[in-house]
């Protein structure tokens, strides 16, 4: 069975302990794979950020820290590791197994970090680095055509440069909450057309972003 795995990701452990107990969940067994969890993950997180830095030479930090949120979140490796089958390998407690554990993105997310931290240490850093690249080349290709959308900021300040008027300006109306859950309220007016919209959100950019994206619906209409 580890042969067949093995084949799915793409990856022949040379210490099959490694893959033994990336495979093996906390419910089953003292010995378990959290370890190499916290290792894959720093793993996947890197390798990720830097493909997305190379692919886009000219995205935002805001950019690129979305997308690689979106690439390395429970959901995202879950699925992954639906598709290597990887379920049907998980070693579970008798309560995980009959809770139905092995199809759980939870816990097949964490399988899948450890197994890059597993195969960093079978193999070294290049190796985990050419796996992770091929498993998420569909993905990192697919955010391509994403990456030519722009965000309602721009696409204000682009129209109003193409209809030759002053640009848009913002101002935080008010802050609300605790600092760790804060609401920022941002107006955007254009004074020569004398229209003003307020965005809302939990950041002055998020605000300020829905406050364009209003303006931009209702200078259009």
């Amino acid at each position: 069975m580890s042969d067949e795995l093995c084949r799915h990701i793409g990856h022949q452990f040379s210490n099959a302990t490694l893959l033994k107990i990336a495979l093996t969940h906390r419910s089953s067994h003292e010995i378990n794979n959290e370890r190499l969890e916290f290792l894959g993950d720093s793993i996947v997180n890197f390798v990720i950020a830097e493909a997305l830095y190379n692919q886009f030479p000219k995205a935002q930090e805001g950019d690129l820290s979305r997308w690689r949120a979106s690439l390395i979140n429970r959901d995202t490796l879950g699925n992954l590791a639906r598709e290597f089958k990887i379920g049907r390998f998980i070693h579970l407690g008798h309560g995980e197994l009959k809770s139905g554990g092995n199809e759980r993105l939870s816990i097949l997310s964490c399988t899948m970090e450890a197994l890059i931290g597993a195969i960093y240490l079978d193999a070294g850093f290049t190796v985990v680095r050419e796996c992770i690249l091929r498993w998420y080349e569909p993905l990192l290709h697919s955010l391509t055509k994403a990456s030519t959308y722009k965000d309602p900021k721009t696409q204000l300040q682009e129209y109003m440069q193409s209809q030759h008027k002053s640009l848009p300006l913002y101002t935080v109306v008010s802050v609300e909450g605790e600092s760790h859950h804060q609401l920022f309220v941002v107006s955007c007016s254009l004074p020569m057309l004398e229209k003003e919209t307020l965005g809302k959100g939990s950041s002055r950019r998020r605000a300020e972003q829905a406050a364009a994206e209003l303006m931009l619906g209702m200078i259009k209409k």
